[in-house]
C-alpha cells in the first residue's frame, strides 16, 4: 500500500466508488480492513526496546471492575483483561502522542490496546488460546487501537488499499453549517459516519444499506470516528440503528447506554466523582451541548495522563475540525474545571 495523497473533497463519489466496488457490499460484522491487514507503522514511534518475557506470568484478580491482571515475576504489569470486555490493555514500547496545532500537551505511555476475539472471563488464562495468543500480542508492533486512531489526526498521511480506497489520513468533522459562527458548537454539522469518510456504501448485517454523502467525504463525527476506528479498522461489529444490537450502534448516547462491553461509570446526571478506574482505550462520554446539557452527545477514547499528569482523551470535534487531543473550545482533560471535565458523564470498556 502506498501513501498517494488524495485531496479532501477532490474525487467525486463515482471516482471513489469505481475503484472499490468489491468493498461496497462488505458486511459490517467483519470489516474490509479486518480482511486486509495493515503493514504500516503507526504514527507513535516506539521509543525503547521493550522485550516481554515469554513465560513465568503471575495472574491476579481485581475488582471494580472484575478483571485479571498479568504480572511478571518481579511484579511488572504486562496486561489487564476485564470480564465481559474484548479490549486487552498490554504493556509495550513507550510511545508519545502530540498535536502541536491545538495543545502543548504530550501523552507518553507504554499502553497498547488490542481487541480479543471475544469477551474475557475468569479462567481464560488457562486456555490453550491464551497461552498461544498472549506472547504474540505482547510482541505485536502493528498499529493498535490508539495508533489507528492517530492515523486520522493532524498531519496524518493518506493510506490506500490496493484497490485505491483511502482508508486513513487526516479526517474532518463535517460540512460547515450556514449562519453559524466559527466559535459555535454547531459550526460544523454532525451526521458523518465512517462510510462518509470512506466514500463507499455500506451494508450492515441486517441488510440495511447506507450510502455516503459526497459532501461528507473525508468527514467523521465523534461517534462515527469511534465506528471508523473500532468497527471498520479493528473489526468490532456495528449495526445501523441506535437500538440495542450486536456491536456498536450509531450515536454517542446509544453507544454509551446500549453499547457492548462493560459499563464502567453509569450516568448519574452529574460528573463522576472518581475516574481512577479508567484505562487507555476506554470510551468516555459527555453532555456538552449547551442547548441540551443533560443528554450524552459526545464521545472519545481515553488516552491516559499527559506528561503534566492530566487525564486526556481523543475525539473528533467541530472546533478542531476532526480528531484531536487538543484544547480548542475547551481543555481535553478529564480533571479540573474545564469544559469537557465538567461535561463528563459515562465510560465504557468495549
Amino acid at each position: 500500500m502506498g501513501t498517494d495523497p488524495t485531496p479532501r473533497r477532490g474525487p467525486s463519489r463515482r471516482q471513489v466508488l469505481s475503484g472499490v466496488a468489491g468493498l461496497a457490499v462488505a458486511a459490517g460484522a467483519v470489516s474490509a480492513y479486518a480482511r486486509y491487514r495493515l503493514q504500516h507503522d503507526d504514527p507513535g514511534k516506539p521509543e525503547d526496546d521493550f522485550t516481554a518475557p515469554t513465560g513465568g506470568y503471575h495472574f491476579e484478580r481485581r475488582r471494580t471492575p472484575a478483571r485479571t491482571v498479568v504480572r511478571t515475576a518481579d511484579g511488572r504489569v504486562l496486561g489487564t483483561f476485564t470480564d465481559g470486555a474484548r479490549t486487552a490493555l498490554l504493556a509495550g514500547p513507550t510511545r508519545s502522542w502530540s498535536e502541536p496545532r491545538t495543545t502543548s500537551a504530550v501523552v507518553r505511555s507504554n499502553a497498547w490496546v488490542r481487541l480479543m476475539p471475544d469477551g474475557w472471563r475468569q479462567g481464560k488464562e488457562d486456555t490453550r488460546w491464551f497461552r498461544e495468543w498472549f506472547p504474540k500480542a505482547l510482541a505485536d508492533r502493528s498499529p493498535d487501537v490508539i495508533g489507528v486512531a492517530f492515523q486520522y489526526g493532524d498531519g496524518a498521511a493518506d493510506r490506500h488499499t490496493k484497490s485505491g480506497l483511502r482508508y486513513a489520513g487526516k479526517a474532518h468533522f463535517g460540512p460547515r453549517v450556514d449562519g453559524q459562527l466559527p466559535t459555535s458548537f454547531h459550526y460544523r454539522d454532525e451526521r458523518s459516519d465512517f462510510y462518509d469518510y470512506l466514500g463507499v456504501p455500506w451494508t450492515f448485517p441486517d441488510g440495511t444499506r447506507k450510502d455516503p454523502e459526497e459532501a461528507r467525504y473525508g468527514d467523521v463525527d465523534c461517534s462515527g470516528f469511534m465506528r471508523l476506528v473500532w468497527g471498520y479498522r479493528m473489526g468490532y461489529p456495528m449495526h445501523s440503528t441506535n437500538l440495542k444490537g450486536a456491536g456498536l450502534p450509531r450515536r454517542a448516547y446509544a453507544i454509551a447506554s446500549r453499547g457492548p462491553g462493560v459499563l464502567l461509570m453509569p450516568n448519574t446526571g452529574r460528573r463522576p466523582a472518581d475516574i481512577s478506574q479508567l484505562q487507555p482505550g476506554d470510551l468516555v462520554f459527555f453532555a456538552i451541548d449547551i442547548g441540551r446539557p443533560h443528554g450524552i452527545d459526545h464521545c472519545g477514547i481515553y488516552l491516559g495522563p499527559d506528561t503534566n499528569g492530566h487525564p486526556r482523551f481523543y475525539s473528533s470535534r467541530s472546533r478542531a475540525n476532526g480528531p484531536t487531543m487538543g484544547d480548542l473550545a475547551g481543555r481535553a482533560t478529564l480533571d479540573g474545571d474545564g469544559f469537557y471535565a465538567q461535561g463528563l458523564r459515562m465510560a465504557r470498556r468495549l
